[in-house]
């Protein structure tokens, strides 16, 4: 029977494939679908499989576009901030924890539109710009699985080509969810066999959606399909706080 959880998971595992495939600013809708399915805390675990997925086709497809000198740069400040995210998400009820996801959202939406508006006239070099967001991606990406809004802020100051963007970003978002897989199953609890089960169900719907993205990726009108996916998303965010 297919119940409104399965409908918005299934939306959820697509959109993650499109976007895992190269098509960048829609993890909100796939993280909102999830919290809609599953809840908050409980969506994080049910998801993280589905992301490790998607960033296996990921890293095999766009593997000759990494630049290692930003994954290096990024990874260990993320390391810190997933550990943050652990355990100060571990104090908070599921309420406070759906209005902080939603809080973030916003926060990463407003950043992005600033920088849209004005881009940064010289690339920043300094580390605390690249360790002020790896930590911030890092506490995201355990609180919500949220990091790509943060991480997108650091390209798109780098000023990187498309194709480095995603092939770049797909070695980071792999390294870090695999770093996580602790902290869900002995810390939070969010992972076990159920949780396993219940994420195989929606790789097809993953899979289908990888297919989509990439054909979709070669066609996407970057500046036009960006300004309309962050007013979604800070609809979205929106949203999540009257859920």
């Amino acid at each position: 029977m297919l119940t409104p959880t399965f409908l918005f998971a299934a939306a959820g595992a697509f959109l993650l494939g499109i976007a895992k495939s190269g098509v960048k600013g829609i993890a909100v809708f796939i993280v909102i679908l999830f919290v809609y399915a599953f809840d908050a805390k409980a969506s994080t675990g049910i998801l993280l499989p589905l992301l490790i997925g998607g960033d296996i086709f990921a890293i095999l497809y766009y593997k000759k576009y990494t630049h290692w000198k930003y994954v290096f740069t990024l990874i260990p400040w993320m390391f810190i901030g997933v550990i943050l995210g652990t355990y100060g998400g571990n104090l908070l009820d599921e309420t406070t924890f759906k209005t902080g996801m939603a809080s973030l959202i916003l926060l990463t939406t407003l950043l992005l539109f600033y920088l849209e508006r004005k881009p940064l006239k010289t690339v920043p070099t300094h580390w605390s710009f690249g360790g002020s967001l790896g930590i911030l991606a890092g506490f995201t990406t355990m609180i919500g699985n949220l990091a790509g809004a943060v991480t997108n802020i650091y390209f798109i100051a780098m000023r990187l080509p498309k194709n480095v963007f995603i092939g770049t970003s797909a070695y980071i978002f792999f390294i870090i969810n695999i770093f996580k897989i602790p902290f869900h199953i002995w810390v939070w609890e969010t992972i076990d066999l159920g949780s396993v089960k219940i994420s195989l169900q929606f790789f097809p719907f993953l899979a289908f959606g990888l297919f989509v993205g990439v054909k979709l990726v070669k066609k996407i009108n970057d500046e036009g399909y960006r300004k309309l996916i962050l007013i979604l998303t800070a609809i979205g965010a929106i949203v999540l706080f009257f859920r």
